[in-house]
């Protein structure tokens, strides 16, 4: 019921930039909270940022300072600059979306970020 479409992955140099941009599409529940999650190979996935449709933001330490989130209505934007060898994973788009009595948690399919020289 939920529908998000991830684009803007790729392979960049070390110090390079990207920008992921996560599409949301819902006609029955509200999107509260979007964001990006991470998992690189044989790690844990984790949190990289999240935003409300207030503009209240949470940014994973690691990142803060050269990744940027925002958002337009339901469509969320991760601008990430001066990328590092340890960013490469892949980035999910997450919506937490719900009618207000029950909240759940949907996935996009994953876009792969590739930093190397």
């Amino acid at each position: 019921q939920v529908q998000l479409v991830e684009s803007g992955g790729g392979l960049v140099q070390p110090g390079g930039s990207l920008r992921l941009s996560c599409a949301g599409s819902t006609s029955i529940f509200s999107i509260a909270v979007m964001g990006w999650y991470r998992q690189a190979p044989g790690k844990q996935r984790e949190l990289v940022a999240t935003i409300t449709r207030a503009g209240d933001t949470n940014i994973a330490n690691s990142v803060e300072g050269r990744f940027t989130i925002s958002r337009d209505k339901d469509t969320v934007t991760l601008q990430m600059n001066g990328l590092r060898s340890e960013d490469t994973a892949v980035y999910y788009c997450n919506a937490v979306a719900g009618d207000g009595s029950r909240w759940t948690h949907y996935w996009g399919q994953g876009t792969q970020v590739t930093v190397s020289s």
